[in-house]
């Protein structure tokens, strides 16, 4: 049971380290990059400013950024992609489940709050939106085309790249394993749609699987809801029916 217990513990560990490793791969091979460094004082200069010039900001950061570039954004547990079209303008997938309910462009350009967020990923409902550069950061520093370190493809050109991201604004069916802002800007910027953050949930699923140690931690998870909430068929049958599909697809 301390085997399985421990097993457990490794994998919600790797999920969470995830954005982690993302983070350290981008640094190794961007930190002393110069456009990486201008970044930084355009940045500064945007945010320290007590009445900021939108034009100025614009001028700046059009100075960093090119037409066509993938903006990375790193969260807790996960990663956040756009591709800059220039004028301070991102083009980004996001979860949000506002445009099923209204077509006023106003309301649905606001900034999705988490609770819109939360929504659009369980009703499956997304738009790919315009936002800044600094709505889009949402605080948060900005990594600059680092995918192109692990993606073995060459990026396209990058009026390609900012016209195929133009021409999918608006709404969109969303999946958070097959249609997510990974899989948009990799298509945009490469030509295919991937998900490397999905590739490696993937494996990691099939890594439990596959694993039988995951049996009786199963097993007995199910065993102590059947305690807590008694014996009826939405306790008994998961508590039968996922040790047992583990055990056969190991």
């Amino acid at each position: 049971m301390l085997d399985s217990l421990t097993l457990l513990l490794k994998k919600v560990l790797f999920l969470t380290h995830l954005n982690v490793f993302n983070q350290f791969r981008t640094s190794l091979f961007f930190s002393d990059t110069q456009r990486e460094r201008e970044k930084k004082i355009v940045t500064n200069h945007c945010e320290k400013e007590e009445v900021p010039d939108p034009s100025a900001c614009t001028a700046l950061t059009d100075s960093l950024y090119q037409r066509g570039d993938l903006l990375e954004v790193p969260r807790t547990l996960f990663t956040h992609f756009g591709i800059y079209l220039g004028d301070n303008r991102v083009a980004h997938l996001i979860p949000d489940i506002l445009p099923l309910f209204t077509t006023d462009k106003l309301s649905v350009q606001v900034m999705v709050t988490n609770k819109r967020l939360v929504l659009g990923v369980l009703s499956k409902s997304a738009s790919i939106r315009v936002d800044t550069v600094e709505d889009f950061a949402y605080g948060a520093s900005i990594l600059l085309n680092a995918m192109d370190t692990t993606v073995q493809k060459r990026p396209l050109d990058g009026e390609e790249i900012a016209r195929r991201a133009e021409e999918m604004v608006g709404k969109i069916p969303y999946s958070l394993l097959w249609n997510n802002c990974e899989h948009f800007v990799t298509y945009c910027r490469y030509g295919s749609a991937i998900s490397i953050q999905t590739d490696k949930f993937c494996d990691w699923l099939k890594s439990v699987i596959r694993d039988h140690r995951s049996v009786p931690l199963t097993a007995f998870l199910g065993i102590l809801s059947i305690l807590s909430l008694g014996m009826s068929p939405y306790t008994m049958l998961p508590t039968l029916l996922i040790p047992f599909t583990l055990w056969m697809a190991g």
